[in-house]
């Protein structure tokens, strides 16, 4: 047979064989694409959590997709990135100043000011202070498909402000706000008729100023939730009411300030906790919705307040959120149909916290150390035992002389874990610049593997969508 005849009938059959395949296979396209941000979740918390909840050989759900990949973080001015530039770069495909918002590379971050009740609001952003550059939610959108942004922090934050507004300072919230209510003064044009599920906490943001019931309210006397409620959205304050939202569009906001509780805070009542869905319901009933648009969807799913335990060294709450969102990962996993929906898992920084020593295999993660070839408690240069996870830097005090870490509970809710390097305050410790992981699966996650920048990840979403 010769040569050209032969490569002449595999291209008739690759021909074949594509005519054969569902259209978003053939193409390489998914119809929808959930994408799960676990704040500030570095590879050792990736880990430690799978130890804490399942032990050494066990597997978190995330850790089950097909593919792996390594992600660097780097924002176009910093090392080490804050959560802004991070996330902006998976929605936008660019590299950003740290506190920029969805902004061109030449965007300086200038910090807002404050309105006449104190209040972080007024935005400061020059006309010729950069451009903004388009995300993957608008383009969603753009093509028609159902879109949803979703969060355990202010729904104003930087991660899921990342997916819908513009903006050179990231504590711009009460402006971040206003871009996403449909036809209001300030909105962002690009989303069309508007994200159509958002969820969160920072009630305040969005609700008017009052001396009594909202001192962090907004000073410009609006109520965007009455703005959202008039354009069809359901308005929502708790579970209950979020459960019961039935239509195309839903607004909820779960706390009054402030970002929703801690996961173990959430389930013991504390706080506003007692009315709070878990991360994994919200997940569910943004699904749900968003499934409504025949033409697809894209969601962005946010486990947030895996950032702030780490920022407070606290590994026990940070733990426990990162189950918590791993819950919303199975959750999602059981009602998308893997044929048609991208799933991609990832970090947008590390943290400084290591699991260090050689503790024997099921040493509980959160006590102290052990040798594993005696079980017996390891014991540092002054002669005390020291904790399994152990922070880089942050603000728990250092004294002279070291606290006996064994004459406390290490695995209790509020234990802070020790730390190398002390900041002076507390909520202190930094981001780690290391890489972090990214775990893939569906139809277009096949480039998702090796090393790659954060960047990257933006073209490989945008292409399984088609976007």
């Amino acid at each position: 047979m010769k040569i050209t005849t032969r490569i002449g009938m595999l291209a008739a059959a690759a021909a074949s064989a594509c005519l054969t395949m569902p259209a978003a296979q053939a193409a390489g396209e998914a119809k929808n694409v959930i994408f799960f941000l676990g704040d500030g979740m570095g590879p050792a918390t990736v880990t430690a959590s799978r130890i804490y909840k399942y032990g050494e050989s066990g597997k978190l759900t995330m850790e089950s997709l097909k593919r792996t990949a390594r992600i660097k973080t780097f924002s176009n001015d910093a090392q080490t990135t804050d959560s802004a530039p991070s996330m902006a770069a998976y929605m936008t495909g660019v590299k950003m100043n740290n506190e920029v918002i969805s902004m061109s590379p030449d965007t300086k971050a200038t910090a807002p000011g404050t309105d006449v009740n104190g209040n972080k609001t007024i935005n400061n952003c020059l006309p010729t202070n950069g451009t903004s550059v388009p995300t993957l939610l608008e383009l969603a959108k753009a093509r028609g498909k159902a879109t949803g942004a979703i969060t355990t922090t202010e729904l104003t934050h930087a991660t899921p402000a990342a997916t819908y507004s513009h903006i050179c300072h990231r504590d711009a919230q009460y402006d971040i706000a206003a871009q996403a209510v449909p036809g209001g003064a300030g909105f962002n044009t690009a989303l069309g008729d508007g994200v159509d599920v958002l969820m969160g906490g920072g009630r305040n943001h969005w609700t008017p100023f009052d001396a009594t019931a909202n001192k962090k309210g907004r000073a410009d006397g609006r109520n965007l939730l009455t703005e959202f409620a008039a354009k069809g959205y359901a308005v929502a304050a708790t579970r209950d009411q979020m459960m019961q939202a039935s239509g195309n569009k839903l607004i909820g906001l779960f706390s009054t300030t402030s970002h929703l509780e801690y996961e173990i805070d959430r389930v013991a009542g504390k706080g506003e906790g007692a009315t709070q869905p878990s991360l994994a319901d919200m997940t569910a009933k943004a699904i749900e919705l968003l499934s409504k648009n025949g033409n697809g969807y894209f969601l962005m799913v946010e486990g947030g307040r895996i950032d702030h335990a780490l920022h407070g060294t606290n590994a026990k709450r940070a733990l426990e959120d990162t189950i918590a969102f791993d819950d919303a990962i199975k959750r999602a996993l059981s009602m998308v149909d893997l044929s048609n929906t991208i799933i991609v898992v990832t970090a947008d920084h590390d943290h400084t916290m290591t699991i260090n020593g050689y503790s024997h295999r099921g040493n509980p993660i959160l006590a102290t150390a052990t040798d594993y070839k005696t079980k017996k408690t390891a014991l540092a240069a002054d002669g005390l035992p020291y904790t399994t996870l152990v922070f880089g830097n942050g603000g728990t005090p250092r004294k002279a002389t070291r606290d006996n870490p064994s004459l406390v509970d290490t695995t209790a809710n509020d234990y802070l874990q020790e730390v190398g390097v002390n900041l002076g305050s507390p909520g202190a410790e930094t981001h780690g610049g290391g890489d972090v992981m990214l775990f893939s699966t569906g139809p277009g996650s096949a480039p998702l593997k090796g090393t790659l920048d954060n960047t990257k990840v933006f073209g490989v979403v945008k292409s399984a969508l088609g976007l």
